[in-house]
């Protein structure tokens, strides 16, 4: 990734909240296509990511992919946490992914006692840790996360079990290995009907005449 000097010029963001602030700078190409309604999405979703509260962000515009993550390091220096975004159709759930990205990169460094969970690098990772934070990253399903086509169509039916599901496999993962595995297995049974929904065929009449 091809990085300039910070600009000044950049717009910053302050973000209000409980646990104080990240410090968002958009770069010039993002400041053209930021709408107020995305910035506020933004903003929203940092308030439950206490780690990167009084960090500085850097929001760069994706034309490609729905979002990417990039936490750089130079020694003796604070990283560089960069997120792109596509705004065109911007879901919580794609800015949640790209800033835990962040915060797996912050856990996986040589920050010892630093605070951070302990998130394991990975993109399905990524996805259920994600998921679990809070229920705002669940109003589009995830990228990662095998997931049965029906499941995908009627994601707003699913996204609460499918969460509940996420925070289990994190509890479990400590004394499951495979808790992966474990959460996908889980999906997809919840995704197929149980023998007391399914309906008998309706029996067949015929017109008779008397």
């Amino acid at each position: 990734m091809s990085r300039s000097r910070p600009d000044s010029s950049l717009r910053r963001l302050n973000v209000p909240a409980l646990l104080g602030g990240a410090q968002v700078r958009f770069t010039p190409l993002m400041q053209k296509r930021l709408t107020r309604h995305a910035e506020g999405m933004i903003g929203r979703s940092l308030s439950y990511f206490p780690e990167l509260q009084g960090k500085p962000i850097t929001v760069g515009f994706s034309r490609v992919h729905l979002g990417s993550a990039v936490m750089s390091r130079k020694r003796d220096s604070a990283p560089q946490l960069v997120i792109r975004l596509r705004v065109r159709n911007l879901t919580y759930q794609t800015i949640g992914h790209e800033l835990t990205h962040l915060v797996q990169g912050l856990s996986l460094g040589n920050q010892p006692g630093a605070g951070y969970e302990r998130i394991p690098s990975g993109e399905t990772q990524c996805d259920i840790w994600t998921l679990a934070r809070h229920e705002l990253f669940c109003d589009d399903p995830p990228t990662y996360i095998k997931l049965p086509p029906l499941m995908r169509e009627l994601w707003p039916n699913y996204a609460a079990a499918v969460r509940r599901l996420c925070v289990a496999a994190i509890d479990k993962r400590s004394v499951l290995l495979p808790y992966i595995r474990w959460l996908e297995s889980e999906i997809a049974t919840l995704a197929r009907p149980s023998w007391q929904e399914k309906k008998p065929p309706a029996q067949l009449t015929l017109p008779f005449s008397d």
